[in-house]
């Protein structure tokens, strides 16, 4: 169940970026154990796809038993990660040298948005403040406009928790040899400028420029960007390579007169006000039934719950439902070690007996631990 299956991760709960790298880890098969606040016990939601195939132990932090149970946690753990300012693990007790000394093989992962160390560490942001920083917030959006935030796709997710789970699994394959463990300093500063690699070599090679909505993949091109239909919905085009541009010039009925020399930069202005005329004489199906599927690299845009209906990712089980909730399935695929969501999302604390009861306590411990308060 999952090429994971037999790695056990223990992760400090928080939001958005760190649930996620969670979630990835446990979709590929880890036993990912989430440490809530005892405060938090009984909250939470079955609807939340993020909490999906983890157990949760509620534990009071602030007490000496309840650090010492994640410590015992780590002893028998692969993976510790967490998702807060630099120092607050340390003033918890719960440092990488402390759980290094409980384990030598533990992988510690350990994700903010400007990093471990540098100027700005110690300052609050969100994701729209880091790829501001790294270049790719600058990069998005049109030219009469100002920078348009991507979601929070680019820092919270794409550069800070899908980064933080590779290097989690780059340093576990390590420890397979060295035998210990290490420190993981996953910044959404630098997973975000890393995302951008593509674009800084361009820039440097005299292929981009600075300027918004003046590049071949940001939307200047008349043959790469998104287009209003008859109906008020759009479709996308990326028809670059030459005979993908010819098929487009063929289905769209484009004059070759008024669409040839396709690379020619000062003519996509004009060409763009003339096809964008084109695409809102029929509907966004009537487009579809005339290039899905073709090699003009079309498809239609779709909403959220456009997506999940859609009979390509119907085909591939793209979406799922769980707790009556339709979410992204776990991806990517593997033929023999399948990915399968294990367990709904958990409430705080709702595995916190089962989870005491795997470190060896007795009951009587156990129970001396959950009426104190240090677990609830």
């Amino acid at each position: 169940m999952g090429p994971l299956k037999g790695i056990k991760i223990i992760e400090m709960a928080g939001i958005g970026p760190g649930p996620f790298c969670g979630m990835i880890l446990a979709d590929l098969g880890a036993e990912v154990i989430r440490v809530d606040r005892a405060s938090a016990a009984g909250t939470g939601s079955r609807q939340e796809p993020a909490n999906r195939g983890k157990k949760s132990i509620a534990v009071d932090l602030k007490s000496e038993e309840g650090v010492e149970v994640v410590l015992k946690l780590v002893e028998n753990a692969d993976v510790i990660f967490e998702g807060f300012r630099p120092g607050v693990m340390e003033r918890l007790g719960l440092g990488p040298e402390i759980c290094q000394q409980r384990n030598k093989r533990i992988v510690y992962g350990r994700m903010t948005g400007w990093g471990q160390t540098g100027p700005l560490a110690n300052a609050a942001g969100h994701d729209i403040n880091y790829i501001a920083l790294s270049g790719a917030l600058a990069a998005i959006g049109r030219n009469d406009s100002p920078p348009v935030p991507p979601l929070n796709l680019i820092g919270d997710f794409g550069g800070g928790g899908m980064l933080l789970a590779l290097g989690i699994v780059s340093a576990l394959l390590e420890t397979k040899s060295s035998g210990e463990g290490q420190v993981i300093d996953a910044a959404m500063t630098d997973g975000s400028s890393l995302l951008m690699t593509m674009m800084y070599s361009m820039q440097q090679s005299g292929f981009w420029n600075l300027e918004r909505q003046t590049n071949l993949l940001d939307g200047a091109a008349h043959f790469y960007d998104t287009y209003e239909c008859k109906d008020g919905k759009y479709i996308s085009i990326g028809s670059i390579e030459p005979q993908f541009y010819d098929l487009l010039c063929e289905k769209a009925e484009l004059s070759p007169d008024q669409f040839g020399d396709q690379m020619k930069r000062d003519a996509w202005k004009e060409k763009k006000d003339l096809i964008s005329k084109v695409f809102l004489t029929k509907s966004r199906d009537e487009w579809c039934e005339l290039m899905e599927g073709t090699d003009v690299c079309f498809a239609p845009v779709l909403d959220m719950s456009e997506a999940p209906r859609h009979p390509h990712n119907i085909a591939r089980k793209t979406f799922i439902e769980l707790e009556g909730v339709t979410q992204p399935a776990p991806a990517p695929r593997f033929n023999r070690t399948e990915n399968e969501v294990s367990l709904p999302p958990a409430l705080a604390g709702e595995h916190s007996k089962e989870i005491l009861a795997s470190l060896g306590l007795t009951e009587e411990e156990s129970r001396s631990l959950l009426e104190s308060g240090a677990v609830a």
